[in-house]
């Protein structure tokens, strides 16, 4: 009797001890949580650098056949450029890329397009122009105004620090001859930002100036520009300018 009480006590778990291995278990799983989190972020960015890509690509296409970029879409509304058939953009700082326009995706219900987070990406255009409507966004505008057509005008800095809504001023420009801006606001970009780095590309700024930070916690947006050289190149490639 003595060797069977051993052989069952020593069969089973007291739980003292099933409370100490689950504890273990816990631990290890909320380890592996955070690291496959922060994977998944780099994926979702990596994704989306690689998206605004193929968006510019899509953009220059546009132009090639064009002779023009598209409007961006106004806020709120559909994913269709404003107005439909270019000309004087209604949002041109401040709007979203026009998914259906485009004929890209993917998109929300609203035809706008959405970054790897399911967060609307940003699309803004240059107003410099020396005709009206915008020769940039208008139909073989800048064929027609070759001669006269003036440099692109949107701003990019390295920091909101010093700033102005028409310039990099003591910040570091980056570029201030961009001819069009593609920005996902990132993983947080579902609400309104809190830095000034990210305020600086959120709608409500609408102006010609953007920022693109170092990526850290107070910023995740994701900048991409299109430089008036490449269009060029592409609309005389495509035999829209001279």
């Amino acid at each position: 009797m003595r060797v069977s009480k051993t052989i069952r006590a020593a069969g089973g778990f007291t739980l003292t001890e099933l409370a100490i291995v689950l504890v273990i278990v816990a631990l290890l799983i909320g380890g592996m949580l955070i690291p496959l989190s922060a994977q998944r972020d780099v994926q979702a960015a990596n994704d989306t650098q690689r998206q605004l890509a193929e968006i510019r690509d899509a953009l220059l296409g546009f132009a090639a056949a064009n002779g023009r970029l598209p409007c961006p879409a106004s806020p709120n509304v559909t994913g269709v450029e404003n107005p439909a058939g270019g000309g004087a953009c209604a949002n041109s700082w401040n709007g979203f890329l026009p998914g259906i326009t485009l004929g890209i995706g993917p998109t929300d219900a609203q035809g706008y397009v959405l970054d790897a987070w399911g967060n609307r990406i940003r699309y803004a255009v240059t107003t410099a122009t020396t005709t009206t409507p915008n020769l940039f966004t208008t139909n073989n505008g800048l064929k027609n105004n070759w001669s006269s057509a003036p440099s692109p005008d949107l701003a990019v800095c390295n920091s909101a620090t010093g700033i102005s809504p028409t310039n990099c001023g003591s910040s570091v420009a980056l570029t201030t001859t961009a001819v069009a801006m593609l920005i996902s606001h990132g993983k947080n970009g579902g609400a309104t930002p809190t830095s000034a780095d990210e305020l600086a590309n959120w709608p409500s700024s609408n102006d010609p100036v953007f920022v693109n930070a170092a990526q850290s916690p107070a910023f995740d947006d994701i900048v991409l520009w299109l430089s008036a050289n490449i269009l060029y190149n592409r609309l005389i490639a495509a035999g829209k300018l001279p």
